[in-house]
């Protein structure tokens, strides 16, 4: 998806690391996890959205 190697990884998360040290760390992978999903459950929603408009365009 965006082609991020495992050297690259590590740096990221060394740099999130010295960033908001080891006890925020956690807080901030949780938050990411709730955002990243609340992200997929409205792009989800928004497709299906989407393709029922377009089934009902075909029926009229």
């Amino acid at each position: 998806m965006f082609n991020i190697g495992i050297p690259e990884l590590i740096l990221i998360l060394v740099i999130a690391l010295i960033v908001f040290g080891p006890g925020k760390l956690p807080e901030v992978g949780k938050s990411l996890g709730k955002a990243i999903r609340e992200f997929k459950n409205a792009s989800k929603e928004m497709t299906a959205e989407i393709l029922e408009d377009e089934n009902d365009k075909k029926q009229v």
